[in-house]
This record gives structure tokens, C-alpha cells and sequence, in this order.
């Protein structure tokens, strides 16, 4: 059995296992890009022999940085968000960085609670998903002067820093690509727009180009539903199985659209013939579906690196204005829809 970590294992133990200086050890975890790879696996290989490990609430007694960096998103129950997460990560951990994640269930006061307790855990940057946040989780962030980012929505007056796509015209081109194909009958599936600015925005596009088109969408064709395919699903059926039908269904993402293209099996159309189904995201998935998804593709892994990147950046150098970066949304025209 390995014995426990002795507390004389400290720094200097481990700068003396590996052959270099405490200072260089130090530099390796708090800047690894400024150490260079042979004696970064000498200081790894030491730090694993000894069982070494930092005493980070001691580092941020002592107003030294963490190293830690808060994540706080909607949900982790889907895969929605999980290519922005992890090229976040790994974005963050290139630079010695770790994240610690939390969620708020699409519940703006939850989340002010939630980036409480991580300030309190001295996080030394915080990332937020979109860009609709209470008065006071913008006034909080203000006063602790932490470095923040928000990922996936773009708005080049934001009050903080953000990186992400351009929601209302990911919806305008869903709506213009139904349109293109002649559609004049579609319905909309999206998920509630309380707290949830992407989604809002996405439905706003989609709408503002529908009428701009001389559409009007009835009352029976526009549903809600949850990130969840099980209640997509259901809310798909209940549109599709009473009276007239739309040619397509315009959907706030792919999860909804794939719960869409299971409502239409159910009652026995074929998608795109008898219904056309167009998702926003393009999550992994998508493609590989059967009919493969048509969609609009919001670069997920780019806005998760970028954010990465930024963070790092302001951590390093609070002095630099906050950064705004819009990322290009995309048609992926597949197999789900169709001209009539």
C-alpha cells in the first residue's frame, strides 16, 4: 500500500525530487506553457511518486490564485451544451486551469446563489451561459472585480464579455431556409424562454422573418417543450394529430427535432415526405441520425475554446477591455427537409 502523504511533502520536496528549483515548480502549475515539457514530466513524474498535493484554500488565504475557474450552466441533465464544456476545459487546463462546474436549472435566481458559493470557494475567473443574468449577478461580479465571460449568446453591447453566436439569425435562418423550399404551413416547437436568452432569441428571429413572409403561425401550431425528447415528443404529437397539420416543423434545437421526428413515426409520417423537421445546434448526433437532421450549425466547440482562451487572458491581464466575439452560424441542409 502507498503510505500517505507526509506533511513535510511540500514544494520543496518536490523541487528536490525532480531536480529543479521550487520557483520553476511553482511556474510549471500556475504556467505550464512557460515550462517546457521534458521538466514538466520530471516535476509530474515527482508529484505523483510523492502523492504531493497544494493546499489551494491556503494559496487563496493568501490572495494567491486558485487556479480554479467557475462554469455555471442551465443543465447538465443533456448533451446540450457538452461540446462547449469540454473545449472549454480543455481550453482552461492548457493553461493550468481547472473548472468547477454548477448549474441553476434555467432559474436566474438560482444561479445568483450558485455564483455565490463560488466566489466564496475563491474562484479566480467565472464563465455564465448566455447573456440574460439578474441585476444583481452583474453587480456582484462587478464588485468582487472577478474576471467573467459568457458563452453562446453574441451581443456586441453586452456589459461583459461574451463569445458566442448570433441566436436571432440561427432562427431567421431556419425560418428562411422552410421558406426557400416553399413552405408556407410551419410550426414551431421551442423550449420556454424564461431564462433562457438563446432560445428567446432564436424564436424571435425565426418569427420576425416568418412575418416578414406574410406568415402567420396559429396559435395550435406554436408548442413548448423542455430540453428533453420524451416531452418534445409529446408536444410534436399533439400539434400533429388533431386537424390540419403543417408541411414542417421549425424546431429551437436538435433535441426537439429529433423528439419531433419521433412524433411523426408514431402517427405514421415520413419525414421529409409528409413533413419537413429543421433543428438549431447540430449536436453531436445529428448528422449521424436517420434521416439525418437538417439544422443550423452553432459552432460549439470553437465558442468553447475561444471562451476558454479569453478567460485565461483576463486572469492573466485585468487591465484589457472586455471582448466580444461573434462566431458564424451555419445551414446544414440533410434529409429532413424537403421542397413541396
Amino acid at each position: 500500500m502507498t503510505p500517505k502523504q507526509s506533511p513535510k511533502v511540500d514544494i520543496v520536496a518536490v523541487a528536490k525530487a525532480a531536480k529543479v528549483s521550487p520557483s520553476t515548480v511553482s511556474r510549471s502549475f500556475n504556467h505550464p506553457g512557460l515550462v517546457n515539457l521534458a521538466t514538466r514530466k520530471k516535476i509530474d513524474r515527482a508529484v505523483r511518486k510523492l502523492g504531493y498535493i497544494r493546499n489551494r484554500a491556503a494559496q487563496a488565504m493568501h490572495g494567491k490564485r486558485s487556479a480554479t475557474i467557475g462554469l455555471i450552466v442551465p443543465t447538465i441533465n443533456h448533451a446540450i451544451f457538452a461540446e462547449v464544456i469540454q473545449a472549454f476545459s480543455s481550453a482552461v487546463e492548457a493553461e493550468g486551469f481547472t473548472i468547477l462546474i454548477a448549474s441553476h436549472g434555467y432559474d436566474l435566481e438560482a444561479e445568483y446563489g450558485v455564483l455565490r458559493k463560488l466566489l466564496e470557494h475563491r474562484v479566480d475567473g467565472v464563465a455564465l451561459i448566455g447573456l440574460d443574468h439578474h441585476d444583481e449577478t452583474f453587480q456582484l461580479l462587478d464588485q468582487q472585480g472577478v474576471p467573467v465571460i459568457a458563452i453562446w449568446n453574441f451581443s456586441d453591447s453586452a456589459p461583459i464579455a461574451c463569445i458566442g453566436a448570433d441566436n436571432q439569425k440561427a432562427g431567421a435562418m431556419a425560418a428562411q431556409h422552410l421558406l426557400d423550399l416553399g413552405h408556407r404551413e410551419i410550426g414551431t416547437v421551442f423550449p420556454p424562454t424564461q431564462g433562457n436568452d438563446r432560445a428567446g432569441d432564436r424564436l424571435k428571429g425565426a418569427m420576425r422573418t416568418l412575418e416578414q413572409n406574410d406568415i402567420s403561425v396559429p396559435d395550435t401550431w406554436q408548442s413548448e417543450a423542455p430540453y428533453s425528447l420524451q416531452q418534445a415528443k409529446a408536444a410534436a404529437c399533439e400539434m400533429l394529430e388533431h386537424g390540419p397539420r403543417p408541411t414542417a416543423l421549425l424546431c429551437g434545437n436538435d433535441v426537439i427535432a429529433q423528439g419531433a421526428i419521433y412524433a411523426a413515426l408514431k402517427l405514421g409520417l415520413v419525414v421529409p415526405d409528409d413533413l419537413s423537421v429543421i433543428g438549431i445546434g447540430d449536436f453531436k448526433g445529428s448528422e449521424e441520425m436517420e434521416p439525418a437532421l437538417t439544422t443550423i450549425r452553432i459552432p460549439a466547440q470553437t465558442i468553447g475554446r475561444l471562451a476558454g482562451e479569453e478567460i485565461t487572458r483576463a486572469i492573466a491581464d485585468q487591465t484589457t477591455p472586455p471582448t466580444q466575439v461573434q462566431c458564424d452560424v451555419k445551414l446544414v441542409s440533410r434529409a429532413t427537409t424537403r421542397k413541396v
